[in-house]
This record gives C-alpha cells, structure tokens and sequence, in this order.
C-alpha cells in the first residue's frame, strides 16, 4: 500500500488471544538512551522506541504439582517469543514462555512424575531421552538461562551419573546437572526469523539508532577510519580494538569449559 510496507514481511499474530496483559503481573522499564549517570553516551545505537512495560515471566517454574490453566496467548514486546498466562488452582497468576502447541484451555504442571506433555517442567532426570526442551536451568534452583527464544529448542541426548547431555540450538553438545529444570516443547513464533521490517522506522520504534560503519569515520574515531577516498581497511575490529570476524575471545581457563563437550559448528 505504501513504500514502508513494499518489502515488510510481517506476523499475522494468528497464536495471539488477548490484547491487554494482566496488569498484576506488569513492570516499570525505564528507558536511559544508552547514558549512564552522569548523562555520557556509554552505548551507541541505542535510544527512543515505543514506551514498554515488562512482563514478569516464571523462568523459575518453582511451583510444584500445582495445576494451570492457559488463560491466555500473548505478546511480549520485550522477547521475541510468545508468553502464556496461567492461572493456578490455588488462585496464582503467573507468566510462562508459550511453547508452540500450547492453546488456551490446556492444563500444564510442574515438578516431579509429570507427564512429559508441552508446556510441562520437570527436572532433566526426568525427561525422556531425545525429547525437545527449552527453557533450561544451568544451576538448579537459578531460574531457565538458555533456549528462550522465539522458535529455539535444545535435545537432551544422554544422561550421565548426575549430568544430563544436551544439544543446544546452535549445535553445542555439554553437560548439564540432571536437577536443573527445563521445560517440554519447542518455543512459539518460529516464523519470527523471516521477518522483514519494510522501513528504517520500525527500528526506531525497537529503540535502535542508525549504526554507522567505522571505515566512514576518522582515524580519531575508530581503529579502520582514515585513509584517502573511500579506501577501507586494516583489520576487521570494533571500537575499542578487539577483533571481529572470527577471533576466539572465550578465555582458554574459563571454568565452565570441561563441561562442553563438543563446540558449536562454526
């Protein structure tokens, strides 16, 4: 219809089922614009965008053997997958990550000697090999760190005395302790990476400022600016000098290490 929307590729939002979030459930976002306190720009690109409030999500699912109802599908503008709202049979309301297959008027519980069924949480112990999982603890009891995007999911390959082997989505394989939770499924929105913005605009609306390249800047400026022309060059690295395209920056001693055991493709 008009030149923003010629190349947008947009959601249909088909999963959505409520427009307005529960308002106990919501959280103040303050905005700083990239400035830290005394006002100096410490992050570049970042500033304006739509007004939000957070949504609070359990990423904990502490709330053991305790059946909830899905009330609702919504969106979450702070993530790009989808979130549920549940409510409890004790009268609690709480936020979850909507796994894709999860449909209002569906029951899911957390804890042990669950049915492995979508939206379900238990502990890695307890999840048949094989399964499709997100949502995982890293540390038991610390609340779900990785596979928390739209469309993400991570496969549990093995167990080993107290380790669970998982295969995460970018195809590392490492340990993880068997008393962490996760939670069945495969996340919602799985489309969500074929969107296109159509418009620089909607970027705005994201909060995300124009990027400029650090060929096009002055010597004084970035470590690749300079030069006479449109000469472009030296050695690929940001601002403050650490290398780009490929350069290993994970430290050799870090702790975590012995638990990987297999990196991801590159």
């Amino acid at each position: 219809m008009t030149p923003g929307t010629r190349f947008k590729v947009a959601n249909t939002f088909n999963e959505i089922t409520a427009s307005t979030p529960e308002k106990s459930l919501l959280a103040p976002m303050k905005k700083s614009g990239g400035r830290n306190n005394s006002g100096k720009m410490t992050m570049r690109y970042l500033g304006g965008g739509h007004k939000k409030k957070y949504r609070v999500i359990d990423f904990k699912r502490n709330k053991h053997q305790v059946p909830a109802t899905v009330k609702s599908i919504e969106y979450d503008p702070n993530r790009t997958a989808f979130i549920a709202l549940l409510y409890y049979a004790d009268g609690d309301k709480r936020y979850i990550l909507a796994p894709k297959g999860l449909e209002v008027g569906m029951t899911v519980v957390a804890g042990s000697n669950v049915v492995p069924a979508v939206g379900n949480a238990m502990t890695l112990a307890e999840i048949p090999l094989g399964s499709e999982i997100h949502n995982i603890e890293l540390n038991p009891g610390q609340g779900a760190k990785i596979c928390r995007s739209a469309g993400s999911y991570a496969q549990l390959l093995n167990r080993d005395g107290r380790f669970a082997v998982v295969k995460m989505p970018s195809g590392e394989t490492r340990m993880i302790l068997a008393s962490c939770m996760a939670t069945m499924g495969q996340l919602s929105n799985s489309e969500h990476n074929l969107e296109v913005s159509g418009k620089a605009g909607r970027s705005r609306w994201l909060g995300r400022r124009p990027r400029n390249r650090g060929v096009a800047m002055n010597p004084v400026d970035h470590p690749m600016g300079g030069g006479e022309g449109r000469s472009s060059g030296g050695h690929p690295r940001s601002r403050t000098g650490k290398l780009a395209k490929g350069a290993k920056t994970r430290h050799k001693k870090k702790a975590s290490n012995k638990y990987i055991l297999e990196r991801r493709k590159k």
